[in-house]
């Protein structure tokens, strides 16, 4: 379900969400995502629509913004992992 970009980015960039790493493995990492239903957007836009259809308080947020937030991990090639921890 997760590629190995997906994977590398959740490995390289836990630490944004959590305050000591929750995988240290690939095969960690997928099981950890597949836990968590972490989700993968495939833009901005899509990140923002599913913050509101999961009834996230946005208060003005925007695709550009929303981004910014300590869930959403840019993949590197224009997607995004979704991970609510």
């Amino acid at each position: 379900m997760y590629d190995k970009a997906v994977i590398q980015c959740f490995l390289e960039k836990q630490l944004q969400l959590f305050p000591e790493e929750v995988a240290g493995t690939p095969e960690e990492a997928e099981a950890f995502l597949e836990d968590c239903l972490a989700v993968v957007a495939d833009s901005a836009e899509e990140v923002l629509e599913y913050f509101e259809e999961a009834g996230a308080d946005l208060d003005g947020a925007t695709a550009e913004t929303i981004v910014g937030e300590a869930e959403v991990f840019a993949v590197g090639d224009g997607r995004y992992l979704i991970v609510e921890g």
